[in-house]
């Protein structure tokens, strides 16, 4: 929401509306294991402000007058834009003069109180509601931009919509357009689709939006209803390469802007207060350890092959080539698992006494996997991801591509190596604890 949108732009996005519309099957959201690791239940007194330990506000115009969209609100952290209602944190858009301008709403930030690095967001809210003369100009968003900017300035470090409404959108009370996207490169880039909403008059009017952020994959829900999915060979960013700039921390965004470039300014017909009602923010990530223990001693067997994640011919050196052989109970294929505090773990090799390490700190398909010096660096980084049947994907996140045995190769010696997380056998691997 962040960025600046020009008529020749969204011309451009209008057609890209068209053609993400064939977006996945809505199916359920998936039940891998997830923590709540912060959250926000509003509970807090009529009339109060939000809890400041985790919320900011973004305050006045911004970039440019208009927070870089050419909006026509004054940000503030007022009472009337902000505050607490029966469990409830609302948002309301006002038609008032301040600070230049005819409008008034609020922007609420978690930046350096909530920053997370990969994740599920989930925001459960209420959206405004009418026919599109009355919501003209509207323009509410559940959005995560980057903490540090670590590639650049927008839109290289990327930006994350979670849920966009554009007012003059929406058909009735009871059917809503909301839009999931991503921001990207330099030049700039976008990808998107839509979903609508036809039972808005349903729960009251509120509906739970969640993004599900993995290292090589972004998936939007609307009431745990897929309906986006982006990989990341879909995007990247000129200051590093993929899974940039979806691999840092960002943090989220909430707010209820009255114009801009895309949804055009208000008209006369434009029905003001609007409010955007927020039950709930509950963000989520992955346990640590998906079960496995720091510490302990592990066989990794290739469920496609069968055969053990092995250092070939038991060498010490760094370099040493990393493949699969039959399971033979020797150090050479024996890996003690130790956390790095972070929700990765790094694979010790028992015989040698080094780390299973990317090549180079790699990131294409096909790059070497071998053994190095415990060096603490990214490219000695795992992340266990458990399966739905019990194994295991490796995932290392400075690449985020998957431990894999090349060519889904079953014979002894065959090279493993990172590839694009693609779901197979060869991908797969069951622990076995020692």
């Amino acid at each position: 929401m962040s960025r600046s949108i020009p008529k020749l732009a969204m011309a451009a996005l209008l057609a890209a509306s068209v053609s993400t519309s064939a977006a996945p099957a809505a199916e359920a959201a998936p039940t891998d294991p997830w923590n709540l690791v912060w959250s926000d239940e509003f509970s807090g007194a009529n009339g109060s402000a939000p809890d400041a330990a985790k919320w900011s506000y973004d305050i006045g115009t911004g970039i440019n007058g208009g927070w870089g969209n050419n909006e026509r609100q004054y940000y503030t952290d007022s009472r009337k834009n902000s505050y607490i209602q029966d469990g409830r944190l609302v948002i309301k858009a006002l038609a008032e003069s301040y600070g230049g301008r005819n409008y008034t709403s609020a922007r609420l930030v978690t930046r350096n109180k909530g920053d997370w690095t990969y994740g599920r967001m989930v925001v459960r809210a209420k959206l405004p509601a009418g026919n599109p003369t009355q919501l003209q100009g509207i323009w509410p968003a559940i959005w995560m931009l980057p903490t540090d900017n670590v590639y650049g300035t927008w839109p290289v470090s990327g930006e994350i919509d979670i849920m966009e409404m554009v007012g003059r959108e929406s058909t009735s009370a009871s059917s809503q357009k909301v839009w999931g996207t991503l921001h990207f490169g330099n030049p700039w880039k976008y990808i998107n689709s839509s979903y609508t909403i036809t039972n808005n008059s349903t729960n009251g009017g509120f509906h739970e939006y969640a993004v599900e952020w993995d290292p090589d994959q972004i998936r939007w829900y609307v009431d745990s209803q897929l309906f986006q999915t982006r990989s990341a060979s879909e995007w990247y960013s000129s200051g590093a390469p993929s899974p940039a700039p979806f691999n840092q921390r960002f943090h989220l965004l909430l707010n209820l802007a009255v114009g801009g470039d895309w949804p055009g300014d208000p008209a006369a017909s434009t029905v003001l207060p609007q409010t955007m009602e927020v039950d709930y923010v509950r963000v989520y990530q992955r346990p640590a350890s998906s079960g496995v223990v720091s510490g302990a001693n592990y066989k990794l067997i290739n469920v496609n092959s069968g055969k053990a994640l092995d250092v070939y011919s038991a060498g010490t050196a760094n370099g040493t080539n990393v493949d699969v052989w039959t399971d033979n109970g020797t150090g050479a294929q024996q890996w003690q698992a130790l956390s790095n505090g972070d929700g990765t773990f790094r694979l010790v090799n028992l015989n040698s006494g080094k780390a299973l390490d990317v090549a180079g700190a790699g990131t294409a398909d096909g790059t070497n996997v071998a053994i190095w010096e415990v060096n603490g660096s990214a490219a000695q980084k795992w992340q266990f991801v458990a399966n739905a049947d019990g194994t295991y994907k490796l995932i290392n996140p400075n690449s985020g591509k998957a431990l894999d045995v090349a060519g889904a190769g079953t014979g002894d010696g065959t090279n493993v190596q990172i590839a694009w997380d693609n779901g197979s056998a060869a991908q797969k691997w069951r622990l076995v604890r020692l």
